[in-house]
């Protein structure tokens, strides 16, 4: 059995030389910006049925004076949601009733917000795109969020592609 596992291994070194070739040369890339760590202090909360969702994360958000934070989980359901999708300038919007697939990103009382949600109908049709204001809670939303107190989320123009983009910087 001895032999038998060597070849094995050789296999499977084999077919990761494979595919780093097929990957092709590997290219330097600019180095991530690198700012301190921080701790985090993790907030629980839960939306009743009629909140929006997008409105009562940044009211809490400002209410707590969360300069840094992250959505860590986000469960529930929708009956409205209002969504940017992926390359279009307005809001599409949805009536039915949805389940809450996915809700992610960053928070911050001075720099505002970027999430995104996706969400499933009874049919299990995911829907996604960018968190709007008009996603009505139809029976609840259990978040929980992070808050990193020793940075401060802020937005700027990033000169490529003129957007206001996520730059971090200690507190």
């Amino acid at each position: 059995m001895r032999g038998r596992a060597f070849f094995c291994e050789v296999l499977k070194l084999a077919f990761l030389c494979g595919l780093l070739a097929l990957a092709g040369p590997v290219r330097a890339q600019k180095p991530a910006t690198m700012v301190p760590s921080s701790s985090l202090t993790a907030y629980a909360l839960r939306l009743r049925p009629g909140d929006d969702l997008r409105q009562q994360l940044t009211a809490f958000v400002a209410a707590h004076h969360l300069e840094a934070g992250a959505v860590l989980t986000c469960v529930g359901s929708l009956t409205d949601v209002s969504l940017r999708l992926a390359n279009q300038e307005t809001a599409t919007h949805y009536h039915g009733h949805f389940e809450i697939v996915s809700l992610v990103g960053t928070l911050s009382a001075t720099g505002g917000g970027h999430l995104h949600l996706a969400v499933a109908d009874s049919t299990g049709r995911t829907l996604g795109g960018h968190l709007l204001d008009g996603c009505r809670i139809y029976t609840t939303a259990e978040i929980v969020l992070g808050a990193l107190p020793a940075l401060r989320f802020v937005r700027e123009v990033d000169p490529v592609f003129g957007y206001r983009e996520l730059v971090v910087k200690p507190r």
